[in-house]
């Protein structure tokens, strides 16, 4: 068998990030996630395709009914407010859905023997894990999220670096995420009299700026490259949160899954595209501020689940399907993740 097509190679991997954006934070008297989304990219998005201009859609669920502690325990209630603050039951129920359409020009330049391209990658979303978890960790509401669709924060990739061999495909990027998504706070009165700064329940942006650092390898057994084993690390600085003395600890991200391409038909211009993946996310200095609450309680997730897609090599167009189970988390939700990701070369 002979694959020379390489169109459903796109970078999602850091829009992942910008989609869900709206994924990030939490209460600022809690943690904080980051903007960086490990369940939305493709097993093959990390490596730089060839030149030409590509657009895609990431689509992506999120669904949970749990929120663990510092320890990965499920809690039902937690403390808010300054000082032992006042405990209060928590009843977490978060569905929601983002949508990231995303614009990549690799073009025929090169930097230090690599492809060099750069894209954008705006996001929508009817809600965010971290509005979710404002409410369910500052309020002392109950966790269920209505639907207020609305814009996320931008993720701008302006560095984007490709190096492709027979066997292997490295690639190197920076990007910023930019906090234009809604995103506002409220002064709330606790029973005890105690007034605390929450931020609002429907907010979609995360309040703060993102650096963002991506290294990925794919390695194709064969040179055809039917198969890939392919791992990325992302690792994201943030800036301080608005209306927060509060600055989010840095996180790194590990991406890995094995993608192999199987023909559907005699001329293989139709092709299935299966494999397991799965992520591991961990946050690895301290939120600092006086904002922040418990700064040494680091939060982390870990998720397993697989891709299935079909690529039609004559439109250069590829549609894939995945999903992912947390199955550990520290100091934030632990859920379901599902997605549905198209993307065209033109």
């Amino acid at each position: 068998m002979k694959f020379t097509h390489r169109m459903n190679r796109l970078s999602a991997g850091f829009a992942v990030g910008a989609c869900l954006l709206a994924l990030g934070a939490t209460c600022a008297r809690a943690g904080e996630i980051g903007h960086y989304v490990p369940g939305l990219p493709n097993i093959r998005d990390f490596a730089v395709p060839d030149p030409g201009f590509y657009s895609a859609i990431y689509d992506y669920w999120y669904s949970t009914d749990q929120l663990n502690d510092g320890n990965g325990d499920k809690v039902s209630s937690v403390r808010v407010g300054p000082g032992p603050g006042v405990k209060v039951n928590v009843d977490v129920n978060v569905d929601l859905y983002a949508v990231s359409p995303m614009f990549i020009w690799v073009t025929d330049y090169k930097i230090a023997g690599a492809k060099y391209a750069a894209y954008i990658a705006p996001s929508f979303a009817t809600a965010s894990i971290g509005a979710s978890l404002s409410t369910a960790t500052g309020r002392g509401l109950d966790g269920n999220v209505s639907s207020h669709f609305g814009v996320g924060d931008l993720l701008v990739q302006p560095i984007w670096l490709g190096w492709s061999l027979t066997n292997w495909d490295f690639a190197v990027g920076y990007g910023v995420y930019a906090p234009i998504g809604r995103y506002n706070t409220e002064n709330l009165t606790l029973p005890n009299g105690a007034s605390i700064t929450a931020e609002a329940t429907d907010n979609i942006g995360l309040g703060f700026w993102t650096h963002q650092l991506q290294g990925a390898a794919s390695w194709y057994p064969w040179a055809d490259k039917r198969m890939a084993v392919a791992a990325a690390l992302t690792y994201e600085i943030h800036s301080e949160k608005e209306d927060y003395d509060l600055t989010p600890g840095q996180d790194l991200t590990l991406n890995y899954g094995v993608s192999q391409y199987l023909p559907l038909t005699k001329d293989q211009k139709l092709l299935l595209e299966i494999g397991p993946a799965g992520y591991s996310s961990w946050q690895i200095t301290d939120d600092t501020g006086s904002d922040a609450k418990n700064p040494n309680v680091h939060d982390e997730v870990q998720g397993i689940g697989g891709q299935l897609g079909l690529t039609y090599v004559p439109w250069l167009l590829s549609v894939n399907t995945h999903y992912f189970h947390e199955y550990s988390a520290e100091d934030r939700f632990q859920g379901e993740a599902y997605g549905v990701n198209l993307a065209k070369k033109f």
